[in-house]
């Protein structure tokens, strides 16, 4: 737990108010962790930060507490914090609220899926601090209910993930219309060098935390592991881990919404209580995951990568990559999941042997080599008939392709064959233009 928490140091020592600090004793807190005793300092002194840490290591608190500090409440919309995802908002709204609880601070979240009206509602009672998305933050800017003139704090939570999924523009444009001077704050599991430009596009003499290459960006408390199976086999594989492992909490990631619809429901055919977590399921239905998944009411929720980027649950003791992420900085935010707050966890990776460069491209980012798990009790099934169908199918293409080349180099004379046929595409050795050609006319502006 070192390379997590400040053990030598206590929130006390960090400069936070006596207000703030009984919010956070009663949270059950006792060491900031090392993101937190590097980042609040600094805030406090009004600098602005780009902070870098390990997803699962506090930084909602790194940047929340600091902003509970500095407002003092004598002025509405004086804090903007913005977050990729509408459970991301909920979810550092409610740490917030916790913490500055004997604070006199109201802290509101926007996001879309909710009627407009009645947030529109709650913002006419000029709240402190605002926590929302940058699209319903646009939308409500426009409306005249959420005025940019008085921010003196912005918060960037989870860069890299808004930057993946579109909201760009949206940053530049909420970033450069607050004219006043004001502190800036970014926070990040992952540091691009777009982040960095855009942190000195918008920032003043930023304090850089990013983590240095040399160190892993995972926690060493998440024991990962990848396990080799074929495509077909994924769904049995996934029931034979769940039964030899016995999560008390899963989270299961797929790539597309129609997988998750379909995993979840293989599962539900097993009698296990799996629920389904994706962008399509109403705001109604997400909020409703996400409350049984704290109360420990499910034991498995199958989830896509956007949905689930607001799950900041305790005790979620295994992470479990049905797919592959195509980007291995979602990897890092997928298995930061679990072994939150110095806890341990469980990762495992499912990987066919066609993703094998995704795998390494993984451990290059994460600076950790994943050991390859065999379940031998684990029965791999036959090969379905659409990929035998298939492999026949390509295997007559090529030895098609191979008669082909083979007519055409023995209509070569021996004596024109003494070129090196390695230096040429399919080891075929040109000699002569070929006796059809296309006939085409290119139009030129003559006449």
């Amino acid at each position: 737990m070192q390379d997590i928490f400040a053990t030598s140091t206590s929130f006390a020592d960090l400069g936070l108010s006596d207000a703030i600090l009984k919010g956070i004793k009663e949270q059950g807190f006792e060491h900031p962790t090392i993101i937190q005793s590097e980042l609040i300092p600094l805030a406090i002194q009004g600098k602005d930060v780009l902070g870098q840490s390990k997803t699962g290591t506090g930084k909602t608190a790194a940047f929340g507490l600091p902003a509970l500090h500095l407002v003092d409440g004598s002025t509405p919309f004086a804090c903007l914090c913005l977050v990729p995802t509408r459970e991301l908002a909920i979810q550092v709204t409610r740490e917030m609220m916790e913490l500055g609880a004997h604070t006199k601070l109201k802290v509101l979240a926007v996001y879309g899926g909710q009627a407009i009206n009645t947030q529109a509602e709650k913002l006419k009672k000029n709240p402190h601090i605002i926590v929302g998305t940058p699209g319903r933050v646009m939308d409500m800017h426009q409306r005249g209910l959420l005025p940019y003139n008085k921010i003196q704090l912005a918060m960037l939570d989870e860069v890299d993930r808004m930057l993946d999924i579109g909201f760009r523009e949206d940053i530049r444009k909420i970033l450069g219309a607050i004219k006043q001077d004001h502190q800036t704050i970014f926070v990040s599991a992952t540091i691009s060098d777009e982040i960095m430009r855009l942190g000195k596009q918008y920032m003043k003499d930023p304090v850089d935390l990013s983590l240095s290459e040399a160190k892993s960006l995972t926690v060493a408390q998440v024991d990962q592991e990848c396990v080799s199976v074929q495509d077909w086999d994924k769904q049995r594989m996934l029931h034979h881990v769940i039964k030899v492992e016995k999560p008390d909490l899963a989270l299961v990631f797929c790539r597309m919404k129609v997988t998750v619809d379909r995993v979840a429901k293989s599962l539900q055919k097993k009698g296990l209580d799996a629920l389904v977590l994706h962008a399509n399921l109403h705001q109604g239905k997400r909020n409703t995951v996400m409350e049984r998944l704290r109360k420990r009411e499910v034991h498995i929720v199958v989830a896509s990568d956007l949905a689930a980027r607001g799950i900041d649950v305790d005790n979620i003791t295994h992470v479990i990559n049905y797919d592959v992420p195509d980007d291995p900085e979602v990897y890092v935010h997928r298995i930061g999941r679990t072994a939150r707050k110095g806890q341990s966890g469980q990762a495992i990776m499912f990987v066919t042997p066609e993703q094998s460069e995704l795998l390494m491209n993984i451990e290059r980012l994460t600076n950790v080599e994943i050991p390859t798990r065999v379940f031998d009790d684990f029965k791999p099934g036959p090969e379905p008939d659409r990929v035998q169908q298939d492999r026949r199918r390509l295997e007559k293409e090529r030895e098609a392709v191979r008669k082909a080349n083979s007519r055409i180099v023995d209509q070569i004379p021996a004596d024109k064959q003494g070129d090196d046929p390695s230096k040429f595409p399919g080891g075929l050795v040109p000699k002569e233009l070929p006796k059809k050609r296309m006939g085409g006319r290119l139009r030129t502006r003559r006449r």
